[in-house]
């Protein structure tokens, strides 16, 4: 599920100046891709992982798993952008089953194997999409953009049968009522300020739309915490935000993320811009410079685990965000060659297997059980703000900061724009404020430490429970 999902994402990217060609419109319509994809699936991933603990956790992700391989099947098929942007927007209801998965793993898997099998998961955020650049890439050059998406069709309904026949809920389900109200208000602030965060850049940051949308957000979520503290049944508890590892494990998975997608919107960028803006890579090639994030991302898994089993999830965050700004501070002083941004992109695969690992097992240690699927269901929602970020300040500095490439033409030489030397380093000195409020989130948590095999996870270090 995890690396089909991030696949499907991310296969899309290297595929847009085609799109544009193809449906006859501009990279500001076209933003309508990423963008219905991100808000359908932040509000999916908040809905679903609630109504999981409600209604049954497989349940839950069987009817997610249908609605993502109809949606997907479609995509390939689609004739005018109006159409692919609908398809986007129901396929992004698929990242519900994110939050749904690390619940029914904290269900199922015994505490001694926890970490592992969290960090395995939790490793195809980079996996999955370090793949789809590649593959995604090497379909769309060689054949075209509709089969990447064709090719996902037979793993998507294979998802399906094989979770219908293969998963177990054990889980004891919470009886009451769905808050509505909470629902909506909730959805309704997300989608505007991520709507906001993504579309600043074409609409301008300034203009009557954006603030209306940044001011809508901070309305509907003031109010959503007020019904939250006001109803018997919240849909997400406000409980759950003061425990100190929640809050702050939330937003470092959103520092995480921002810092993740900052690399892989500036990254491929740098390679495929012509000389001497950039590399003059294919978009193959370009991918595959990515390629060994992913590989370590996946291969540090075991040892993230191992760490956070015997040292604590806390040390596991602090190694990932520091090994993460080295990444960065790499990229800033070393970038001169596709080699050096390859051994820097590798080092974030790196930090970023440990902060995840990290990150779900101290949420899903510091949460009650009932409320696992909420918990990490609000995770993958500061997760995707933090995706949201990320392409929105790159394209700042990438717009403001910019060298001109000269092309001869038949007709004449021809000088176009492209994101300049200083436009990257600005990219990496805020990924790096970024992981910087990481590091301080981090050490303001409380850690817990497993001790042997017959205890568990502990929210105070030194005491010993047995299961």
């Amino acid at each position: 599920m995890g690396i089909l999902i991030t696949y499907v994402e991310t296969m899309i990217t290297p595929a847009i100046p085609i799109l544009e060609t193809f449906f006859k419109t501009n990279y500001d319509a076209l933003s309508w891709i990423i963008t219905a994809y991100i808000i359908s699936g932040t509000i999916s991933a908040a809905i679903f992982g609630r109504l999981a603990d409600i209604y049954g956790k497989k349940r839950i992700f069987i009817i997610l798993a249908l609605v993502y391989a109809i949606a997907v099947s479609f995509g390939g098929f689609a004739t005018t952008l109006e159409e692919f942007i609908a398809i986007r927007a129901v396929q992004g209801l698929g990242m519900g089953m994110f939050p749904v998965a690390f619940a029914l793993l904290n269900d199922q898997v015994p505490k001694e194997d926890l970490p592992l099998a969290q960090g395995i998961l939790s490793s195809t955020f980079t996996g999955g999409a370090a793949i789809g650049l590649v593959l995604g890439a090497w379909i769309t050059q060689n054949y075209t953009w509709q089969w990447s998406y064709h090719s996902a069709i037979p793993v998507a309904f294979g998802l399906l049968i094989v979770s219908a026949i293969v998963l177990k809920d054990t889980s004891v389900r919470v009886k009451e009522k769905v808050d509505f109200a909470g629902v909506a208000s909730l959805g309704v602030g997300v989608v505007a300020l991520i709507l906001g965060l993504s579309e600043g850049e074409y609409w301008g940051w300034e203009s009557l739309r954006i603030l209306g949308l940044f001011a809508s957000s901070v309305i509907a979520l003031v109010l959503f915490v007020f019904i939250e503290g006001h109803t018997e049944s919240p849909f997400i508890s406000m409980k759950l935000l003061k425990i100190r590892n929640v809050f702050l494990s939330n937003f470092t998975g959103l520092f995480a993320m921002a810092g993740m997608f900052f690399l892989f919107y500036s990254v491929p960028t740098l390679l495929e811009d012509p000389v001497p803006a950039g590399f003059g890579l294919s978009i193959v090639n370009a991918g595959l410079i990515m390629l060994p994030a992913a590989i370590v991302s996946m291969a540090f898994a075991p040892l993230s685990a191992k760490v956070t089993k015997t040292r604590g999830p806390k040390i596991t965050i602090l190694i990932g965000t520091i090994v993460l700004f080295l990444s960065y501070v790499g990229l800033y002083f070393y970038r001169s060659s596709p080699l050096a941004i390859a051994e820097d992109a590798t080092l974030m695969g790196v930090g970023l297997s440990f902060i995840f690992v990290g990150v779900i097992n101290i949420l899903l240690v510091s949460t009650p059980r009932s409320e696992s699927g909420a918990s990490t269901g609000m995770n993958v929602v500061f997760r995707n703000i933090g995706s949201s970020i990320a392409p929105a300040v790159s394209g700042v500095f990438e717009t403001i900061y910019v060298t001109g490439v000269v092309f001869h033409t038949p007709l004449g030489p021809i000088t176009e724009n492209f994101p300049s030397h200083q436009a990257f380093s600005y990219v990496y000195l805020t990924g790096m404020a970024f992981l910087a409020i990481s590091v301080v989130f981090t050490l303001l948590m409380k850690n817990a430490v497993y001790r042997k095999p017959d205890t568990e996870f502990l929210k105070d270090k030194g005491v010993e429970k047995p299961i």
